[in-house]
């Protein structure tokens, strides 16, 4: 039970979470979230619930998109992965777009008239976004005078080729992070623009039910008013709300993962038996539970410290930090939450319908998705040596600890 139990939109994501639990091992081994229930998310007011009602939105504060994506993360890591993909792309639109992008594409995103993805990895640039090669070709950047005579009917061109876009398979609308000039720029890109090309992937290790496809842009033209923020703010600015955003709904998603592993591991133990004894009551079983229960309960306390981070409206650095932090630790959480959970559960974790073993695939590419754990480990070490920087006297914090022997005396 949670303080947000009463909330209609909480409740909604755990009615819908409960209505098809028993159908997601199904998606996962064919591949594909059906269209239907990308409907009934949109119908429940689960995607983009942050955005104001003006946009089509509920309203709904850090803690309840924090709910309800542990909800749907506790069942489905495809079906949370659908509300993170949407949720990031209006929340970039919301915070960069200009007033006519926000009213264009907000409350079709809201109601899911549209299906969002953000396309921004590639071959060569993982995490490292700022190396991403696609080119958005402006007009009146570096064009000859004629070229440029023409700006207002002129059009922007993209080419380049993304990989591992989650629906991508089916989004009807695309956020593109590229270069321009050597300067990253944002650009929404529709689904079926001439020269968008998909490549659906399947058979991978994890999300297999989140449409999954690698995207070509093969010089896309689209209107110059597509463009998200000026050229040179496209990583900083539009894609870095983006990937926060993101980070806090999967840091959420996790700790539902690690909740429901442990809470399927310990009705196993409960009713199984082994030599006429319960598998509750062996000593190593019980510890293994324990580990996990306080894994999933750090999880989810991080994941509210930054929710209530959020709520003072003040992100900045400090909000930022929150939220990779809570993204590790839930991460880290499902991961190992999930593989002693299948150790528990033995055979039974291993059958194709297991949730306990799908979610075990899932977890570690939660380690992966929305920047890598060992990306999440230098911001963090950064953000901790600045804190704990000397003063201008030359003393250090009181609490921090030198390296060296100091610490064991």
């Amino acid at each position: 039970m949670t303080a947000l139990d009463d909330s209609p939109l909480v409740r909604a994501a755990e009615l819908l979470a409960a209505e098809v639990r028993e159908q997601a091992a199904e998606w996962d081994q064919r591949g594909g979230l059906p269209d239907a229930v990308r409907k009934q998310a949109a119908e429940a007011g689960l995607l983009a619930a942050d955005l104001p009602p003006e946009y089509g939105g509920r309203g709904a504060s850090w803690e309840e998109v924090g709910e309800l994506c542990a909800h749907l993360g506790g069942v489905c890591s495809a079906l949370r992965g659908l509300v993170t993909v949407q949720s990031m792309v209006a929340a970039a639109v919301r915070r960069w777009g200009t007033a006519g992008q926000r009213a264009q594409w907000l409350p079709r995103l809201a109601s899911g008239e549209l299906t969002a993805a953000f396309a921004a990895t590639e071959q060569e640039a993982g995490s490292a976004l700022a190396g991403v090669g696609t080119e958005v070709r402006i007009p009146g950047e570096g064009d000859t005078a004629e070229d440029a005579a023409d700006e207002c009917d002129a059009r922007v061109v993209v080419t380049g080729r993304k990989r591992w876009i989650t629906f991508g398979e089916c989004a009807d609308l695309f956020l593109v992070l590229g270069q321009s000039r050597g300067r990253p720029v944002a650009v929404i890109v529709e689904g079926d623009r001439e020269g968008v090309r998909r490549e659906p992937v399947n058979g991978q290790l994890g999300m297999r039910a989140a449409r999954i496809a690698h995207v070509e842009f093969d010089a896309v033209s689209v209107p110059r008013s597509n463009l998200v923020a000026p050229p040179g703010a496209g990583l900083s600015h539009v894609a870095a709300v983006a990937l926060d955003h993101g980070r806090y709904t999967v840091a959420w998603g996790c700790v539902g993962m690690a909740e429901a592993c442990l809470a399927d591991a310990v009705e196993h133990v409960r009713t199984r038996t082994q030599e006429g004894t319960p598998l509750s009551e062996h000593q190593v079983v019980r510890a293994q539970l324990a580990r996990s229960a306080v894994q999933a309960a750090g999880a989810r306390e991080l994941a509210g410290r930054a929710a209530r981070q959020r709520a003072t409206g003040a992100v900045g650095a400090a909000g930022v930090t929150e939220t990779i932090v809570a993204k590790y630790a839930g991460a880290e959480a499902a991961a190992s939450v999930s593989r002693d959970a299948v150790q528990l559960l033995g055979s039974a974790g291993c059958e194709p319908g297991s949730r306990v073993g799908r979610l075990f695939r899932d977890g570690k590419v939660m380690e992966i998705i929305e920047g890598a754990q060992h990306v999440a480990e230098l911001h963090i070490a950064e953000r901790l040596l600045r804190e704990h920087q000397p003063s201008a006297t030359g003393a250090v914090r009181t609490g921090s600890v030198r390296p060296g022997t100091a610490g064991c005396r």
